[in-house]
């Protein structure tokens, strides 16, 4: 399961919710003021974010097959107030790849997949 490091997950969510499509699974936090850690999901892409110093660093990256990365470009493409507006590259390594960065430097990379 990949755990990508957020610094707040607050500001996260935004992200990874409103823009990407993703939904809000559960979070956990061991106690009141600690850093919390939840899982998002979205198909079959599920991703744990967390706030814990010592899960990772910024700046991680996930692989995520896609069925249409065409589509999903499209949808990401058609929000008016998009945080970033990033582009498929046709000519990637694996497949087509859309590749959009958090907010945090994490690097998600959908790539079109068959079957």
């Amino acid at each position: 399961m990949p755990i990508l490091r957020v610094m707040s997950v607050a500001e996260a969510l935004p992200f990874y919710l409103d823009y990407l499509g993703f939904s809000l699974d559960w979070e956990h936090r061991f106690e009141a003021g600690m850093p919390l850690y939840v899982q998002v999901s979205r198909a079959s892409a599920v991703l744990h974010l967390s706030e814990h110093f010592g899960d990772g660093s910024p700046n991680g990256a996930v692989w995520i097959p896609v069925r249409d990365v065409y589509a999903l470009h499209e949808e990401l493409r058609a929000h008016e107030d998009a945080p970033v507006r990033p582009g498929v590259d046709a000519d990637a390594p694996g497949g087509a790849t859309l590749r959009v960065l958090d907010p945090y430097g994490n690097m998600l990379r959908f790539t079109q997949v068959e079957g």
